[in-house]
């Protein structure tokens, strides 16, 4: 049996700083860093902010939300997507989403999403039946622009992997 090696490719744009953000990314970027101030990481002192963008420029946020059972915490993109979700429903699609993060005495560095963040994040985009855009800060400093949250899982769980009901 032959076998086959392929490649994965993800594409985003990497940008120097937030003075090259549209006015509305910038706005976006903005809310993402505010919310990080609201965040409870009394364990991990890491405080993550999520800032979504809807179609009628609504911002809606989320922020990480720790427990002593630490598996019992959540992460600012789902508690962004849940509390929307919660509180807005039949809301304006989402056209933008933005993630930041800070140590409790720091500058703000990366955030890159966890996988189940990235699962939920997907179904959310999913859902909608449109591209959601992300901004994420790189480990190097820079911003991350994806044109659709399925650029950071390409080999996502979906609905059509489940049995027809």
């Amino acid at each position: 049996m032959a076998r086959i090696s392929r490649q994965q490719l993800i594409t985003f744009e990497e940008l120097d700083d937030a003075t090259d953000l549209t006015p509305a990314e910038l706005t976006l970027w903005q809310a993402a860093r505010a919310a990080t101030a609201h965040a409870y990481a009394p364990y991990s002192g890491f405080h993550v902010g999520a800032a979504l963008l809807l179609a009628d420029g609504t911002i809606f946020k989320g922020t990480n939300q720790e427990n002593a059972a630490y598996p019992s915490g959540l992460c600012a993109e789902r508690t962004a997507l849940f509390g929307l979700a919660a509180n807005l429903p039949g809301h304006a699609p989402i056209v933008g989403m933005a993630v930041a993060a800070r140590p409790a005495a720091g500058d703000f560095g990366a955030a890159l999403p966890c996988g189940a963040c990235r699962q939920v994040m997907l179904e959310y985009e999913a859902r909608q039946g449109q591209p959601i855009p992300l901004l994420l800060p790189s480990r190097a400093g820079t911003i991350m622009r994806f044109e659709s949250l399925a650029a950071l899982m390409p080999f996502h769980f979906s609905a059509d992997d489940l049995p027809p009901a």
